[in-house]
């Protein structure tokens, strides 16, 4: 801790930017003038996300005035996640910060952000204060991806925290050895562990343009953390299986019943259903309990 009280670390600003030509030439100088009062050395790496506007060539034309700016072009759209994946793989700083392009976060906080580093902290995070900018239905699902997706979780991801962070070198090389190719950023970071650091904040207006990262977008993401990195669908068809193997157990006793007391009989179709939904049933509780082979080792040590 006391040697990075004293350091003056290498910083790099990882920046994905999706169609933001009208946004990059206020938001670029913006930034690297907060970096510059923070460090001498300081990177920001731009990754073009596939933009189908000029982005790519306002960021060249960036580059041949700012030399800190760096410009990472992607072959493709292949979104957000794949954009910080790639600019993390580049960055050579002590200290990474993930920034949006949009200029809705804030550059005030990113001396906050580096003395939460220099007091021993290797992630440094921002949680938004409110979601006043989104609709009740899209609040009331976030709530519930996030209540499902760390339901009996081992490792939590807390809720309503972003990709605006601050990643030290050592955070990087870790989430560089993910092997993940649909990757979940949010849950890539709880899981490599380390010390972190929460800070609230509340998002700035767009500097232009409007999001195109709507209710559709929130939906695929939620749906890849969702079946990526939780295991908390599996489990939900084990308890599914449970409860079908039981119906078929008490269907196949109320056949017997019909059989002996009410002289109801057809004959084969009670062993087939009963036999289909037994089978079917335990087939769902195999499926539960391949999905978390911790689960018991994890329960008997606490």
């Amino acid at each position: 801790m006391n040697e990075r009280a004293q350091a003056v670390p290498r910083i790099s600003c990882v920046m994905p930017a999706f169609n933001e030509a009208a946004t990059l030439p206020r938001v670029v100088p913006q930034v690297l003038a907060a970096l510059a009062q923070l460090s001498p050395h300081v990177e920001l790496i731009v990754v073009n996300d596939g933009s189908r506007d000029a982005t790519s060539a306002v960021a060249t034309a960036l580059c041949a005035v700012h030399p800190q700016l760096v410009l990472i072009d992607l072959s493709r759209n292949f979104g957000k996640e794949a954009a910080l994946s790639a600019g993390l793989d580049g960055a050579r700083g002590d200290v990474v910060f993930l920034m949006d392009a949009d200029g809705q976060h804030p550059t005030t906080l990113l001396s906050e952000m580096l003395a939460g580093w220099r007091q021993g902290y290797d992630v440094v995070y921002t949680v938004r204060r409110t979601r006043s900018d989104q609709s009740a239905l899209q609040r009331r699902l976030t709530g519930v991806f996030y209540g499902v997706l760390n339901w009996h979780a081992r490792v939590k991801v807390p809720r309503n925290a972003g990709d605006f962070r601050l990643l030290d070198a050592r955070v990087v090389q870790a989430l560089r050895l993910m092997p993940e190719r649909h990757r979940f950023m949010k849950g890539l970071y709880a899981w490599v562990g380390f010390r972190s650091l929460a800070l609230d904040y509340e998002p700035l207006p767009r500097l232009a343009g409007e999001t195109r990262f709507g209710f559709v977008g929130a939906l695929a993401l939620g749906t890849t953390g969702l079946f990526a990195f939780s295991a908390t669908p599996l489990r939900l068809m084990g308890m599914t299986g449970v409860l079908l193997s039981l119906a078929a157990l008490l269907y196949g006793l109320w056949v017997v019943f019909e059989y002996a007391f009410l002289g109801i009989s057809v004959p084969g179709y009670a062993a087939i259903v009963a036999g289909m939904m037994l089978l079917a049933g335990v087939q769902l509780m195999a499926i539960g309990l391949l999905s978390d082979p911790n689960m018991w080792r994890a329960s008997t040590t606490k």
